[in-house]
């Protein structure tokens, strides 16, 4: 199934070369010491949005859907799961439950089946059908498009609501999953581990209308480059302006390279200034 949300007007992108690839020694950069301002940090998280802007033009929600339905039930069903595994389920579950009335009305045990590989699949049926049955009790079968009536609904959330609304109905938000409390906490941008906390402190520096890219580009640099436990510093094209630095993965461009486990990787590597010759020295 083809993702096929509402259109949403895209921001402008800079041109010209991607920017911020200049190296730095290991904890050296100034917000890593403590001196940079308020105004310094606000600054700098625009100069890495613009650059993940160049290097992900086509950052996107990566589930599969094609209404507010189908995205709030696949976004639901992501909770502890990868997008991959959750679009291998939902075709079968949309084929069986269209729409929130058929779903409002399904067997649980039938709910289960389909979903099972997802993980926690007793939760989320639950979830998933208390979410169709308030849509339908309440808001006449149409999903609610504002954060107040979606996150009153069963299993939805702030992070659910914020894909929904961003991505289904073009109103910016702020999708704070573990790959962007990750990176924004990296980059130095919040110290708070509490996502409310986070998503608040993210919208006072970055500007309103770039809230749902922001996100995009941001859990795309997380999954692609950026990851848990080994980050590819090397690789990276925001190391000039990341205090974390060659503080949370190798800092080697031929280690980090390996570490690069997507399709985007030879762009992001050339993106990154690393030679051809480094590139064809490393296996898939």
């Amino acid at each position: 199934m083809s993702a096929d949300p509402t259109p949403v007007p895209q921001p402008t992108r800079p041109e010209g070369s991607l920017t911020g690839t200049r190296r730095r020694k290991p904890g050296t950069h100034p917000a890593a010491k403590g001196a940079e301002t308020r105004r310094g940090m606000v600054r700098r998280a625009r100069r890495v949005n613009r650059t993940l802007a160049v290097a992900y033009p086509d950052a996107h929600c990566e589930l599969d859907f094609r209404d507010p339905y189908e995205l709030t039930v696949a976004t639901i069903l992501s909770a502890q799961c990868t997008d991959v595994r959750v679009n291998m389920v939902t075709p079968r579950l949309f084929a069986a439950f269209p729409d929130p009335v058929a779903l409002a009305g399904a067997d649980v045990a039938v709910v289960e089946e389909i979903i099972r590989s997802t993980g926690f699949y007793r939760a989320k049926a639950a979830n998933i059908i208390g979410f169709a049955q308030g849509v339908v009790e309440r808001f006449d079968g149409e999903v609610p498009r504002s954060l107040e009536a979606l996150t009153s609904l069963p299993g939805v959330g702030r992070k659910t609501a914020n894909v929904v609304l961003g991505n289904a109905f073009g109103v910016p938000g702020l999708t704070v999953d573990t790959h962007f409390g990750r990176l924004v906490r990296r980059l130095g941008f919040t110290a708070e581990e509490d996502p409310v906390r986070v998503e608040r402190e993210m919208m006072e520096i970055i500007e309103r209308r770039e809230w749902t890219w922001f996100s995009h580009r941001i859990i795309f640099h997380g999954r692609r480059v950026c990851h848990s436990r080994r980050a590819a510093c090397g690789a990276c094209f925001l190391a000039a302006d990341c205090p974390s630095y060659g503080l949370a993965g190798p800092a080697e461009p031929e280690t980090a390279e390996k570490l690069i486990k997507s399709p985007d990787r030879g762009h992001l590597l050339a993106m990154a200034g690393l030679g051809d010759e480094q590139r064809e020295d490393v296996t898939a």
